[in-house]
């Protein structure tokens, strides 16, 4: 955990330059396979705020590995549900096996790829709208940056009970074959050697495993009240076809929709956006 003097510097570099509306994370791009040098320059000014950034185009589907190589993401995490290139689409799909995200079920608040090992550890993600639901299928997003600081402002001993190695297990998952994906266990939060914050976390109560003492156990709480009441840090926006999110692996939960047409395709990636 950062010390006080270099962690209150940050604090206030965070909160003061943090955008205060969803609005402000926005981005007009004509075309998100070659971009401009002044459209990647807004990207990234965004993202270097608030962890993410909302791109708007007229194409539904370009190329999401060239768009991701113009902010340095090489590294695809090609998950078992990915299509040949390492792109998922995610729809209302029988082979999506029943798992939330190819359903038009609500998705709780989570960072992607919370039951990675950590040699797979997914530090940005994009998500590119194809086509939108008849209704429904809005996104909440929280920089995870800012969940760190409300959560230290409370308590500082919650950052150290979440940043445990045992803080956190996710069980295994049972296929018919047997064991499809040994139990994970680690931190919350975790620095990589550059100091940058990573998440890993899942507001599901059935895929998880709190270690089971007093004060790790009141940080879930924390961290969960947080999450489920009003904050100008929380915003909520739909995305509709061209549309979409590129972001260091931020919170965020999706609601339930109706129809069956919604149609978006995610980029998982081991690399931060540079």
């Amino acid at each position: 955990m950062m010390h006080d003097e270099a962690y209150f510097r940050w604090r206030e570099r965070k909160l003061a330059s943090h955008p205060a509306s969803i609005e402000e994370l926005i981005v007009e791009v004509k075309d998100p396979e070659s971009l401009s040098p002044i459209e990647i320059e807004a990207i990234l000014e965004r993202t270097g705020k608030a962890n993410m950034a909302i791109y708007v185009s007229s194409h539904p589907h370009p190329d999401l590995k060239k768009f991701s190589l113009q902010f340095g993401l090489e590294n695809l995490d090609a998950n078992w549900l990915a299509g040949e290139d390492g792109v998922s689409r995610i729809e209302i799909s029988e082979s999506g096996k029943g798992y939330i995200p190819y359903t038009n079920r609500p998705i709780k608040w989570h960072t992607d790829g919370y039951y990675n090992p950590p040699e797979r550890k997914i530090r940005a993600m994009l998500l590119h709208c194809a086509q939108s639901a008849s209704d429904g299928g809005e996104n909440r997003l929280m920089d995870h940056e800012i969940l760190y600081c409300l959560l230290r402002d409370q308590n500082p001993a919650f950052i150290e009970a979440l940043s445990a190695a045992d803080a956190m297990t996710i069980p295994e998952r049972i296929d018919e074959q047997g064991v499809a994906r040994k139990a994970e266990t680690g931190p919350v939060f975790s620095h990589d050697q550059e100091g940058f914050l990573h998440m890993r976390y899942t507001a599901r109560t059935r895929s998880i495993a709190w270690k089971q003492d007093a004060v790790t156990l009141a940080a879930a709480a924390a961290l969960e009240a947080i999450l489920s009441s009003p904050s100008p840090y929380i915003f909520k926006t739909r995305l509709e076809p061209g549309m979409g999110l590129i972001c260091n692996n931020v919170l965020h939960d999706r609601s339930g929709f109706l129809g069956n047409s919604r149609l978006l395709f995610r980029a998982r990636y081991y690399d931060r956006i540079k």
